[in-house]
């Protein structure tokens, strides 16, 4: 697994030090994928189960040719490291509790 934490912090910081707004909520996404399309179904069910936002799983065309399955689960937030790590947490085990990857996550830009 990587370190969700720096990569997190480090997505906070440069947000920030770009001039984002840390008074509002961010709709943040979490990324998932897999190559099984049932395992990634069952991630779906198990993170709605938990009352995530839960996006439609979707066939995904990979750089090197090829497919994979992936979803994102969108929570709104605020840019804050410790409440993001919160979910990535959860996300990250409940991935590996279903066979799937977490394959990080993003937000956008807010003024």
């Amino acid at each position: 697994m990587e370190n969700w934490r720096e990569i997190s912090e480090d997505i906070v910081e440069s947000l920030l030090e770009d001039g984002s707004n840390p008074e509002v909520l961010y709709e943040v996404e979490h990324h998932f994928v897999c190559e099984d399309f049932d395992k990634l179904e069952q991630a779906a069910l198990a993170a709605f189960k938990l009352g995530y936002d839960v996006e439609e799983p979707a066939e995904l065309e990979l750089e090197e040719g090829g497919t994979i399955w992936g979803f994102d689960i969108v929570v709104e937030c605020e840019l804050d490291v410790e409440a993001i790590m919160e979910d990535v947490d959860k996300l990250a085990a409940l991935a590996t509790q279903t066979g799937v990857e977490y394959d990080g996550w993003g937000t956008y830009f807010q003024e």
